[in-house]
């Protein structure tokens, strides 16, 4: 995968840019977004105010003084769905594997597999045969967000889905858990050794100020007894993120009726220690994705 050294995040209420390698808080550029001006989904188009959004994004930019360069571009999970496929055997070349993971995936999707863009990635089986991460998205929505991005002056060297960019700082040494909360969206990932092992993501009808703690509880039951039966283990790390003022709320509300580990996503190994400080103030903005993409570089 390409690494360019700009990163930029168009969420349901904002635009973030910032460049690669910038741990510190004062280096991220964000710029709001009007109610409604951006709907996440993976059927409709998600822009639905285009000026709005292009200010935002040609002002965030603006300030990273980047004009003309190749950038990463994160999007809502909604825009993206995500599965782990089991095959016996896997081809090899892109004209073979994608017409199969389109037919394989036709009755998995509310809309046409073939007006779609795939992604994939092989990662270890958990027992024989071939595993597979794949992303899909309908074309017509994720440029979309390249439009954008062109239209402010950037070329869209890679497009990711949020969650899936702050999967780095997981330590993924044991079964671990990601649970995002951007928008009214909750996005769990269950991540063991170098699998991703689970990835649901789903609506949940309030944002983090109004979010009832049992609703998180009734949406990581389920993930954590899936994971239990189909591997036989448990999960021993929790990470929350996107939940802002209100996380110790949450990790109590988690920690008192599960045994694993409960802890806010950008205190993990993967950001340097030197930056530890800086990280609590980029959890505070739900910034985890850029900081995850940063993370992935190696920076």
């Amino acid at each position: 995968m390409p690494h360019p050294r700009w990163v930029c995040e168009i969420a349901p209420d904002r635009v973030v840019a910032a460049r690669s390698g910038q741990f510190r808080a004062a280096g991220f550029f964000a710029e709001p977004l009007p109610a409604g001006a951006l709907v996440p989904s993976a059927v409709e188009p998600n822009v639905v105010q285009v000026e709005p959004v292009r200010a935002a994004l040609r002002a965030a930019l603006g300030r990273l003084d980047a004009r003309g360069e190749s950038i990463a571009l994160l999007i809502p999970d909604p825009a993206v769905r995500v599965f782990v496929l089991p095959f016996e055997k896997f081809p090899r070349r892109a004209d073979e594997a994608v017409p199969l993971l389109r037919w394989r995936l036709k009755k998995s999707v509310p809309f046409d597999v073939e007006e779609t863009v795939v992604s994939w990635m092989q990662q270890p089986a958990a027992k024989s045969g071939v595993e597979v991460l794949v992303a899909l998205a309908r074309t017509r929505i994720l440029r979309q967000y390249e439009e954008l991005v062109e239209a402010a002056g950037m070329m869209p060297g890679v497009v990711l889905g949020a969650s899936l960019a702050a999967l780095p700082l997981l330590e993924d040494d044991r079964p671990s858990l990601l649970v995002r909360l951007a928008g009214t969206t909750l996005t769990l990932v269950i991540v063991w050794g170098e699998r991703v092992v689970m990835y649901r993501s789903t609506e949940v009808g309030a944002e983090p100020a109004r979010l009832a703690p049992q609703v998180l509880l009734d949406e990581v039951f389920p993930a954590l007894a899936y994971f239990h039966d189909a591997h036989h283990a448990e999960v021993q790390q929790i990470y929350l993120a996107g939940f802002g003022p209100r996380w110790a709320e949450f990790r109590d509300a988690l920690a008192a009726e599960v045994p694993a580990r409960v802890l806010t996503l950008l205190s993990s190994s993967a950001v340097p220690t030197e930056a530890a400080a800086e990280a609590r103030a980029l959890a505070e903005r739900s910034l985890e994705a850029l900081v995850g993409w940063m993370a992935n570089r190696g920076a």
